[in-house]
């Protein structure tokens, strides 16, 4: 029997070969659009996602698992991987209702399989800076650690991991209601692009300059400035649908942050519906913080 599973949900954007590989189970949320419900990065890829996304009219809406969809995910993990320990991490509460499901399903599970031990942990982030989480997370199982030290693990990633990110616009963080501090930005004249994080599981402004080139440059600047000198262990570059600076931000990134171990991922369908087309960022974690 193994010690216990890792999962997590589809907003992690874990690259999938990486998910395959280390067989980590993966909850997927829902993108609604017009009449239609997709799984998110399953019924729904990204390619197709934001072609939609740059040419209809209409907008989609995101939504997180049931707890009836947990309590069947929990289930077939524990049975699939001949264990009663699972560990979940999942995207920041800030963000989603998708923690609060999952707690609402243990608890169900508690009362009709006792056996089964199921610990929660709340990212307090998004995307890599949640899949990084994870793989810490991985980690530790593969290392024959207790789920115990895996959470501690997690916590020491969270407290060491940063995502900073640029948008093309603030129009789709808003629509979606994730816009939390970066909505002092709203109202700023066009031309200006915002450079935001995520801070405690919250979007937040960090500042606005004047054109693309200049905030991507400032991601890399404000990730020398939170490196202090250090190497990154791991960094993970998130676009969405930004492939026209896709090659030159990553061109900088090696250059200028030298990452031991540099992932490429597109933000799914879910996150992409929040963070719009044209989304070009970073997570990071620093090799001594994470020790």
């Amino acid at each position: 029997m193994s010690q216990f599973a890792v999962v997590t949900d589809s907003t992690s954007n874990l690259p999938p070969e990486l998910v395959e590989k280390l067989d980590i189970r993966v909850i997927p949320l829902t993108v609604h659009w017009g009449d239609d419900s997709y799984f998110d990065g399953v019924t729904l890829d990204a390619d197709t996602f934001y072609q939609w996304l740059r040419t209809r009219k209409d907008f989609p809406t995101t939504s997180q698992p049931s707890a009836g969809a947990f309590i069947d995910f929990f289930q077939k993990v524990a049975k699939d991987k001949g264990t009663d320990t699972i560990l979940g991490v999942f995207i920041s509460s800030e963000l989603s209702g998708t923690i609060a499901s999952a707690m609402q399903a243990r608890g169900h599970l508690y009362e009709t399989r006792p056996d089964l031990q199921i610990e929660i942990i709340d990212s307090r982030s998004v995307s890599m800076g949640l899949g990084l989480a994870v793989l810490a997370a991985q980690r530790a199982a593969d290392g024959g650690k207790s789920v115990e030290e895996a959470i501690d693990a997690v916590k020491r990633c969270q407290e060491a991991t940063h995502v900073i990110f640029a948008v093309d616009t603030l129009e789709f963080l808003h629509r979606g209601g994730r816009i939390g501090g970066a909505a002092r930005l709203l109202g700023s004249a066009l031309n200006l692009k915002p450079v935001l994080a995520i801070v405690d599981g919250r979007v937040e402004s960090l500042e606005k300059v004047r054109s693309r080139g200049k905030s991507l440059r400032r991601l890399i600047e404000i990730a020398e400035e939170r490196l202090n000198g250090r190497r990154p262990t791991e960094a993970s570059i998130i676009q969405a649908d930004a492939h026209a600076d896709l090659d030159k931000f990553r061109d900088m990134v090696r250059e200028r942050l030298n990452p031991e171990h540099l992932y490429t991922v597109a933000l799914s369908p879910v996150v992409g519906t929040h963070g719009g087309p044209g989304t070009l960022g970073i997570a990071f974690c620093a090799e001594d913080d994470s020790a």
